[in-house]
């Protein structure tokens, strides 16, 4: 595994730049929000494509992707996801260390 970048910059530069090109396009209006939103889904669609692809389970395509396909895909979610926690005019790294910390307090064992 590669070493991560421990503040996530990248990461969030590249929602802020995303979040920003989008906005600069369509009016971040309830209706531009949605289709935001309607984006996870489709990338989600994507990982269960190449998921499928990966395990050759389609027996007229067979096997047509590996795992790094299925891991980029769900990448795309993850940023997808950002991108529209953003949208909502929200601090998505904030929403993300909630959860986190709501994770970790939820499988502390017992």
């Amino acid at each position: 595994m590669s070493a991560p970048d421990p503040d996530m910059t990248s990461v969030w530069e590249a929602v802020e730049r995303s979040t920003t090109w989008l906005d600069a396009h369509h009016e971040p209006d309830d209706a531009e929000i949605t289709m935001r939103l309607l984006k996870v889904t489709e990338e989600a669609g994507e990982v269960a494509q190449a998921w499928i692809g990966a395990t050759g389970r389609n027996p007229r395509k067979g096997v047509t992707h590996g795992r790094d396909d299925v891991a980029a895909e769900l990448a795309d979610v993850v940023f997808s996801a950002l991108v529209a926690i953003r949208s909502l005019g929200l601090d998505p790294g904030a929403v993300l260390n909630e959860k986190a910390r709501a994770l970790v307090a939820r499988t502390r064992g017992g």
